[in-house]
């Protein structure tokens, strides 16, 4: 049976947009004509699970069909997280194999150190890290000296996608095999010559433990607006529309394609959405 791609979403840092980047790619590959297999590791929010329990019922409600993932369950994830870790990686394991049906698995991971997101790292083909446009985040990949910023070393999550990359190379005999892209999320309005610090320090970082940087999503309203219908802009067609329409609309779609081709993903197949209309 071919292998599946492995897409792993991943930030040991919190309110990164993890869940809403893992939606969009989800998505974006469920409209390029993929079969997409999602896994929701991040037991006690479980948005990219509720997300896709949204959609089911917004569109059996509404009468219209949208594509939708394999998700295998994995059962009550508030009480697998109170589990030792051998239950844990047991029902991971479990719903791994069940996704294995399908092209391509999308996981999302919570945020912080856990055996599930250890384990899911050392599965990826690609790991997928949103960092908000600032040096907090920064701080999860790499250290910098508080007097000069000039970048000292890796910090704890680069550390971590190492060790994953290393025991990819021991259990699989492929060194370097996973692919690491760093995607700029919730970009705003920032003082240049902070942004510029920033992306020089990200540059260096980048040579240094081996990503590529992408573009992410932005700060949009509209991204959360259709959260609760379990819908995102690809979705928005001249049917399916259950908020007023913009220009912002047309223009977020354009950043769901650039960040699919940032992954080097497929182009998404989006219906026809008329802003006017």
């Amino acid at each position: 049976m071919t292998q599946p791609q492995v897409i792993v979403v991943g930030n040991e840092k919190g309110g990164a947009g993890k869940s809403t980047l893992a939606i969009h790619i989800a998505c974006g590959l469920l409209h390029a004509g993929r079969r997409v297999a999602v896994i929701d590791l991040d037991l006690r929010q479980q948005s990219m699970s509720h997300f896709f329990s949204h959609r089911a019922a917004w569109t059996a409600a509404n009468k219209v069909t949208l594509p939708m993932p394999l998700e295998p369950d994995l059962g009550d994830g508030k009480a697998l997280a109170k589990a030792d870790e051998a239950e844990q990686l047991a029902r991971f394991e479990a719903v791994y194999a069940e996704a294995r049906s399908a092209e391509v698995i999308l996981i999302d991971t919570p945020g912080g150190d856990t055996a599930l997101s250890r384990a899911a790292h050392a599965r990826a083909d690609q790991i997928v890290t949103p960092m908000n446009d600032s040096f907090v985040d920064f701080d999860m990949l790499g250290s910098v000296d508080p007097v000069t910023l000039e970048l000292l070393k890796p910090s704890t999550y680069s550390e971590s996608v190492w060790e994953a990359r290393k025991h990819r190379a021991i259990s699989e005999g492929r060194h370097a095999a996973i692919d690491w892209i760093v995607v700029v999320n919730r970009m705003a309005v920032a003082e240049a010559r902070n942004r510029r610090r920033l992306e020089e320090r990200m540059a260096k970082l980048a040579k240094r433990v081996g990503f590529r940087v992408g573009p992410g999503l932005r700060d949009r309203v509209i991204y959360r607006e259709l959260f609760p219908f379990g819908l995102t802009v690809a979705d928005l067609s001249n049917e399916v529309r259950p908020v007023a329409v913009s220009l912002a609309h047309v223009a977020a779609r354009q950043e769901m394609r650039n960040l699919m081709q940032a992954l080097g993903l497929d182009d998404i197949r989006m219906p026809v959405l008329d802003a006017a209309a």
